[in-house]
C-alpha cells in the first residue's frame, strides 16, 4: 500500500473554521475545544465583529474541504441556515445545520457530512462544543447509508446539467 502525500495526511487532521459577525464569538470559543480533541485550525474569518457576508465565509471553508486542505469544515452564523444553503452550494459539500448532539451525530453516521453549520443565535458555546466534539468523533456507517450518499454525490453532479436530459 502507498503511503499518502504528507500535506494530505496533514489534511486529515485540519478542521477549517469560519463565522461571520454574529458567530465570530462562539468561533473563538470553539477553536480552543477543537485544538484539544487534537486537530488544527485553519481559520477563514471573520476576525472582529465587524459585519460580513456569511456566503464569502461558508464558501472559504467549503473550498477547503472539497480541494483537501482540510478534513472538515464548521461555520457558524445567526441561525445556521444561511451558511449551510451557501456551502451546499459548492460541489462535493453535505452540510447540515447542527441544533443538538442528535442531529450532530445522524448527520454523521447516516449522511457523512463534512460540514457543520452552527447557528450562535440559536445556541449557546456549551452546546456548541458538544455539539463538534460529537460530529468530529462520529464515524460515517457506510451500509445502506452509503447508497443515499451516492445518491446525493449524484445529484451533485447533476446539477451543471438541464434537468430532463
Amino acid at each position: 500500500m502507498k503511503d499518502a502525500p504528507a500535506d494530505k495526511l496533514r489534511s486529515l487532521k485540519v478542521v477549517a473554521i469560519g463565522a461571520d459577525h454574529g458567530g465570530f464569538k462562539m468561533k473563538e470559543s470553539l477553536k480552543k475545544n477543537i485544538r484539544d480533541m487534537g486537530f488544527e485550525i485553519e481559520d477563514y474569518g471573520t476576525f472582529s465583529e465587524e459585519p460580513v457576508d456569511y456566503p464569502d465565509i461558508a464558501e472559504k471553508v467549503a473550498i477547503s474541504v472539497v480541494r483537501g486542505n482540510s478534513w472538515r469544515g464548521i461555520v457558524i452564523d445567526g441561525a445556521g441556515i444561511g451558511s449551510a444553503i451557501a456551502a451546499n452550494k459548492v460541489p462535493g459539500i453535505r452540510a447540515a445545520n447542527c441544533v443538538d448532539v442528535t442531529t450532530a451525530a445522524n448527520a454523521r453516521e447516516h449522511n457523512d457530512t463534512n460540514v457543520l453549520t452552527l447557528g450562535a443565535g440559536i445556541i449557546g458555546n456549551q452546546v456548541a462544543g458538544q455539539i463538534v466534539e460529537t460530529w468530529l468523533k462520529t464515524a460515517f456507517a457506510g451500509g445502506r447509508h452509503q447508497r443515499r450518499v451516492d445518491k446525493l454525490i449524484a445529484l451533485d453532479q447533476a446539477r451543471n446539467k438541464p434537468f430532463g436530459t
